[in-house]
């Protein structure tokens, strides 16, 4: 299944995001507040996949704000992981309407793979086979990437800090 996406200009300023991990459950997550007004889904969109992996979207008002890597598909690791230099600001909306009294929340059967650099800062996380893509810049380390047919087909999380070592003892 496939979630459709358009994009929007950006509206304002380039929104800032910040990745966490949360040492106890290795989730990576970031989140920014939306500038979009006029109504859509708020909630999430969770991407899971066959293996187990799941992948969740935070949603305000039809806009794409926010990240959540819960469950992690295989990682590949690359010497070096660029996100693509042809880039577009603006923002990613995946439901323009507002969600039905009661719903905040809809779940995606799809295949996620994830790669990343050498030193783990960079990552993409791809929704499906690999494609032709527009990249948007939604935030000041993530970029979306939406396919020729209008879905959704990809992050870019760039910024990552290193995930935290535990003490042993």
């Amino acid at each position: 299944m496939s979630i459709d996406a358009h994009i929007e200009p950006l509206g304002g300023k380039l929104p800032s995001i910040t990745w966490r991990w949360d040492p106890e459950t290795d989730i990576l997550s970031g989140a920014f507040k939306a500038s979009r007004k006029v109504g859509g889904l708020t909630g999430s969109v969770e991407l899971s996949d066959e293996q187990g992996s799941v992948a969740v979207l935070d949603v305000a008002d039809g806009v794409i704000c926010g990240l959540d890597i819960v469950v992690w598909p295989e990682v590949a690791t690359t010497p070096t992981l660029a996100v693509p230099a042809q880039l577009t600001e603006g923002r990613v909306v995946v439901a323009k309407r507002p969600s039905k009294p009661g719903i905040s929340s809809m779940e995606v059967d799809t295949a996620l793979s994830v790669k990343t650099d050498a030193s783990e800062s960079v990552f993409h996380l791809r929704i499906g086979p690999e494609r032709q893509v527009e990249v948007i810049r939604a935030a000041d380390h993530l970029y979306i990437e939406v396919d020729e047919q209008g879905t959704l087909a990809g992050f870019w999380l760039t910024g990552v800090p290193q995930f935290p070592e535990f003490d042993d003892d």
